[in-house]
């Protein structure tokens, strides 16, 4: 009898250890479901939040492992932590900048009395690229212009030139580049074979659509009278036109701004020395359909002294060799 119970005990004392691991089993079980449960719902909330075009926050990880994280404006990001996995993020494309940007002011004061100095000149400008270039941020610039400046001892004047062109070109969405043609040395100032001489060193800088050829002591009075290029060749200033015949006898026509925009203010100076009016220039004039085959780029000799960059314009200078003697008058 006593053996029957104490089976009968040792039966119940059994059943009870494996009600008791069968607890603990459904236990466990239910335990690591819901962690589980909470997991995936943690990375469901992740993935909404972070890859959804309506957050404001987002990561894109880079091919070398770093990642940026975007704060609310495509344009705008700044370095995170590592990210596990590479992401591809499309960036919406710059829209073209239109014909007549809408940031246009019109008719400007221009003064040459205030003090003016490079340093100013940068500060004012903080967005134009070493050696005076610039692309619009927000749009994509139709035309890509070089601007042309024959020079020599007008540093004076440069100053105000830049402080006045650099917001007039940035105004019209221009990707432009500022290339000052330096003489070297004290001959005769040739201003014609600096353009042409511009011409050929800007072209082995960078590749551009069209080119303007202004004097340092000419500033537009109305940024109205864009920089753009144009089916025909431009005289931006209206007054101050002396040689479209050139241009005439290729058979192209002179395009000019209307008469409201395309004035211009003078900077006044006395003649440089060397700069003196050429006796010979209306007898030049006259000969023009003559020479102009032989005289030109074809015929351009100088020498190239030096190329520097500056942070609001690129400077090169030249030695264009010493001119041909002119005869004697009488």
């Amino acid at each position: 009898m006593s053996r029957l119970m104490l089976g009968k005990t040792l039966e119940r004392i059994c059943k009870a250890v494996l009600l008791l691991c069968l607890v603990h089993f459904l236990i466990m079980t239910i335990f690591y479901l819901d962690i589980y449960t909470q997991r995936f719902d943690i990375f469901s909330r992740f993935n909404t939040r972070n890859f959804s075009k309506v957050h404001q926050y987002f990561n894109i990880s880079k091919p070398n492992g770093t990642s940026l994280t975007f704060l609310g404006n495509e344009d705008h990001f700044v370095s995170s932590r590592k990210l596990d996995h590479n992401l591809t993020v499309t960036k919406k494309p710059l829209p073209m900048c239109p014909d007549v940007p809408p940031g246009l002011v019109g008719r400007l004061l221009i003064e040459f009395n205030s003090l003016m100095t490079m340093e100013k000149v940068q500060r004012e400008n903080p967005d134009v690229r070493m050696g005076g270039k610039y692309k619009p941020s927000d749009c994509i610039a139709k035309q890509r212009v070089a601007i042309i400046i024959p020079f020599r001892h007008r540093e004076h004047h440069l100053k105000f030139w830049l402080h006045y062109l650099h917001p007039i070109l940035r105004r019209q969405k221009i990707n432009y580049g500022i290339y000052i043609i330096n003489q070297h040395g004290e001959g005769m100032f040739n201003r014609a074979k600096l353009l042409n001489i511009g011409y050929i060193e800007v072209l082995k800088d960078e590749e551009y659509d069209c080119f303007v050829f202004s004097d340092v002591d000419l500033i537009p009075m109305d940024d109205r009278n864009l920089y753009h290029c144009y089916d025909q060749p431009r005289h931006f200033a209206i007054a101050m036109d002396k040689f479209g015949f050139r241009i005439t006898l290729k058979g192209m026509k002179v395009s000019r701004p209307d008469s409201k925009i395309g004035k211009y203010r003078m900077i006044k100076h006395e003649r440089d020395k060397h700069n003196e009016p050429n006796p010979q220039r209306f007898t030049k004039i006259q000969n023009t359909k003559v020479t102009m085959k032989q005289d030109g780029i074809n015929s351009l000799k100088y020498k190239l002294v030096n190329v520097a960059k500056y942070p609001m314009y690129t400077n090169i200078t030249v030695d264009i060799g010493t001119p041909p003697p002119r005869p004697s008058r009488g």
